[in-house]
């Protein structure tokens, strides 16, 4: 029975799965113990808020309505991870993703409301932007050997104020925000297909959701079962011995980032299109949104199934947070304990080493014990012999 637990224990997605409820659970325990340190009398409904989310309305209506909005939210934020995600298979670290994000979403929002263009036209639009934003990182990867974090974060802030000036043509008169597409170009809203009726009549649940993991699928199919995904890994693990084999690791390279863009650019236009949110041309920080998704990412054990649920806890938790009563804590507190969960999400590797490191250690002291209890009936057989 020892054996049959220690194997189950090895299981890579066994461990993603403990390693990743572990950070949750640390999390909520440190969220938990600031919100005693603030105020003692409210912490334990505060930090069931932010589990229940939705749930805390009484009707079942009115909870299956802002569960739509939940999920709404969680499409472009899986879009994002996926784009994280994508990158570091490939020995690459996307954090240009926020800003391929932005590009998307300016791309689509513009086609929107300037050109009138339909849903299916802003979507690939959207993509090409992000695509364009992740190539221009990935060719300063290539040949001018500029580390894709670096240039990265300088294209994040360089596409913010980019589209902040893009989209003010087609913004609000009186208010910072971009107009609405629902009024202006009916169009280029997302479809439905008559899911917004299982959610209520929610109107921004549209087929992003769908879409979002099917692309979740379509990602763990490329990267773990076809020639094209074995190349782009090869690459990532070692870019001389993919060269030695005859692998193009410069266009390897510049593809991978190419690909993470358009997911991202692609996550933008799932949430401007369905309807759900304005574009802000004040906007003077980059969207949450392209970072969160590294959390989604390590909190999914680096595996796009996994990274499907990671993204849906961590946008419940973000969604739950604003639900907690202001008249005992400040508005940013539930920013906070969303804050603590997502940064312990970055150890989930670290708990897959650390419990490794202990399943080796069992291991070797019970081959060590078998080996000492081999060599004492040996010994005491021969002792027997000798007897006879």
């Amino acid at each position: 029975m020892k054996r049959e637990k220690t194997s189950l224990l090895k299981n890579g997605a066994v461990q993603s799965i403990l390693a990743s409820l572990l950070c949750i659970l640390l999390g909520l325990l440190l969220g938990y113990i600031v919100l005693l340190f603030i105020n003692p009398t409210g912490a334990w409904d505060a930090i069931s808020t932010v589990l229940k989310n939705f749930f805390t309305y009484p009707s079942r209506p009115a909870a299956m309505k802002y569960f739509g909005s939940t999920l709404v939210k969680t499409a472009p934020l899986l879009m994002c991870a996926l784009s994280i995600q994508f990158a570091y298979k490939v020995g690459l670290f996307n954090i240009g993703a926020a800003g391929q994000y932005v590009a998307g979403a300016g791309a689509c929002l513009y086609a929107a409301l300037a050109w009138h263009m339909p849903w299916w036209v802003c979507l690939i639009l959207a993509a090409a932007a992000g695509a364009a934003l992740g190539a221009l990182s990935g060719l300063l990867k290539s040949y001018c050997n500029v580390n894709e974090v670096i240039s990265g974060i300088m294209l994040n802030w360089i596409a913010l104020y980019a589209v902040n000036m893009l989209l003010n043509g087609v913004k609000e008169p009186t208010s910072p925000y971009t107009n609405v597409v629902a009024s202006f170009n009916s169009t280029a809203l997302l479809p439905s297909l008559g899911m917004g009726k299982l959610f209520t009549n929610n109107q921004y649940v549209t087929i992003a959701i769908p879409l979002s993991v099917l692309v979740a699928i379509g990602v763990w199919i490329v990267l773990g079962k076809t020639k094209f995904g074995y190349e782009l890994r090869a690459t990532g693990c070692n870019k001389d011995a993919a060269r030695y084999c005859g692998m193009n690791e410069k266009r390897n390279i510049i593809l991978t980032l190419v690909i993470g863009g358009a997911l991202a650019g692609i996550g933008a236009a799932f949430l401007y299109l369905s309807g759900y949110e304005q574009w802000q041309c004040t906007q003077s920080s980059v969207p949450a949104m392209g970072f969160n998704g590294i959390a989604a990412t390590f909190l999914g054990g680096l595996n796009p199934i996994g990274t499907v649920f990671a993204s849906y806890f961590i946008q419940h938790i973000t969604s739950g947070g604003a639900y907690v009563d202001k008249t005992l804590y400040c508005s940013q507190i539930s920013d906070l304990i969303s804050s603590l969960i997502i940064y312990l999400c970055g150890f989930v590797l670290f708990f897959k080493y650390f419990m490794n490191s202990r399943i080796a250690r069992k291991e070797e002291r019970e081959s060590l014990k078998e080996k000492e209890k081999l060599a004492a009936d040996s010994a005491a057989k021969t002792e027997e012999g000798g007897r006879k």
